[in-house]
């Protein structure tokens, strides 16, 4: 594979990057829902991450030696605006610090405004779930990050994972506020989309690229039996079918569940044809079993695909066919719409395993640029370790250890971002 893969040309201007989010490389704001969390037990501690805010320029050259020149980081909307209303404006003067370093060392820096935490102020308020708080508060703050940075910024990713972002504190109980409601987790996951939404009206029209970035796993069905293919369309739903077709047909809504009520339908003209790419991340395919537990919250069973690799630190094992598979779904479903890979990586302590990752994963984009599919970029998670929310920093992503001594997977990467 990396014989074959090291022959793999690429266009001129794709986007070699990698990416982080302030919790992960700064450590939880002290403003912030997720710091309460910790101190409640719930995650480990994650103190100042991987000491990206005292070693970002270090962290830029590192990146751009090896030929990333693309980054994504989160702007901490708890440090920019701890108390609603107020501003820190010394926090704003380090970000644009921060990315000026970033452009400085040749790197075209990205924008996420929501990488699953918030401001404590903001989640009282209900989070996206709340209306006045998705469409003033929300709006207000995308608004004044287009303001105070946008002259930095070479593109917007406006919140990171809808779908991931609903589920795992609405119904899984892992990110703040803990629950474990399916119905609560779909009327998120809606409002999430909505709010992912209003950022896109808000930034639409600029000299930047405006991109989603949805978490997208393949759900396939454990068995032929009925009840397992109507679980796994219905987990497919939720990750690919439900924003698919908000931005093809102008239509938001969720599938019906057993036991709960229907949620409305949302139609709205504005919805089709938003956000300029369409990014992705990618790490696994999922194995779907119907569970009509009453223990179950979701009424389905995920498990590892295929069924037979080995699973990773995650719990899930990481298959590059998926990506594949992700990538021929959306050029189908929306077509004539660029793709950005926005995430692929593997957690392992094993870097032999991360760069024979690599080249599938770099031989799968090659492959779709071969058959006519627009991709843009190609985005390795991470660039350096970092916390990993519930799991702290236990599992590695990185090209580059917490040390900043490069890993081989690092010269893999370079060996086609360089070219």
């Amino acid at each position: 594979m990396a014989d074959e893969s090291s022959r793999l040309a690429f266009p001129a201007g794709f986007w070699w990057g990698t990416g982080n989010s302030s919790n992960q490389c700064e450590g939880a704001a002290p403003a912030g829902d997720w710091l309460p969390w910790e101190r409640a037990g719930h995650a480990p501690p994650s103190g100042n991450g991987n000491g990206f805010a005292e070693r970002y320029r270090q962290d830029f050259a590192l990146l751009a030696g090896i030929g990333l020149n693309h980054f994504r980081l989160s702007l901490e909307w708890a440090r920019l605006e701890p108390e609603e209303g107020q501003h820190d404006q010394g926090e704003i003067e380090r970000y644009r610090t921060l990315l000026q370093a970033g452009r400085a060392a040749g790197i075209n820096m990205w924008v996420t405004a929501h990488h699953f935490t918030l401001p404590a102020w903001f989640s009282a308020m209900g989070s996206f779930g709340d209306e006045r708080a998705r469409t003033y508060y929300w709006r207000r703050h995308i608004e004044f990050l287009a303001e105070t940075f946008g002259d930095l910024v070479y593109g917007w990713k406006p919140i990171n994972e809808p779908h991931a972002y609903a589920l795992c504190g609405w119904l899984l109980g892992l990110f703040p506020p803990g629950r474990t409601d399916m119905a609560a987790a779909r009327r998120m996951l809606i409002a999430t989309h909505l709010a992912n939404h209003e950022a896109w009206k808000a930034l639409r029209g600029g000299d930047w690229p405006v991109v989603t970035i949805q978490d997208l796993a393949p759900a396939i069905p454990a068995s032929a039996a009925d009840a397992d293919r109507r679980a796994a369309a219905a987990v497919d739903d939720l990750a690919f079918g439900c924003w698919i077709r908000m931005v093809r047909d102008g239509v938001l809504e969720l599938p019906a569940l057993p036991g709960l009520p229907p949620l409305e339908r949302i139609e709205d003209p504005e919805f089709v044809g938003a956000f300029d790419v369409i990014g992705f991340s990618y790490y696994r395919a999922s194995s779907v079993r119907a569970n009509p537990s009453p223990e179950s919250t979701s009424g389905v069973t995920l498990g590892p695909y295929p069924p037979d690799a080995k699973v990773g630190l995650m719990g899930y094992a990481p298959w590059s066919g998926g990506l594949r598979l992700v990538l021929d779904r959306l050029h189908a479903d929306l077509p004539g719409k660029p793709l950005l890979i926005s995430e692929y990586g593997v957690g392992t302590a094993d870097d032999a395993e991360r760069c024979e990752y690599i080249h599938q994963g770099v031989a799968v984009a090659a492959d779709a640029l071969e058959r006519g599919i627009d991709l843009r970029g190609f985005f390795h998670w991470t660039g350096i370790d970092n916390y990993e929310w519930n799991l702290g920093f236990t599992v590695p992503f990185g090209l580059i250890a917490p040390d900043r001594t490069p890993r081989p997977s690092a010269d893999v990467i370079a060996s086609y971002a360089r070219r």
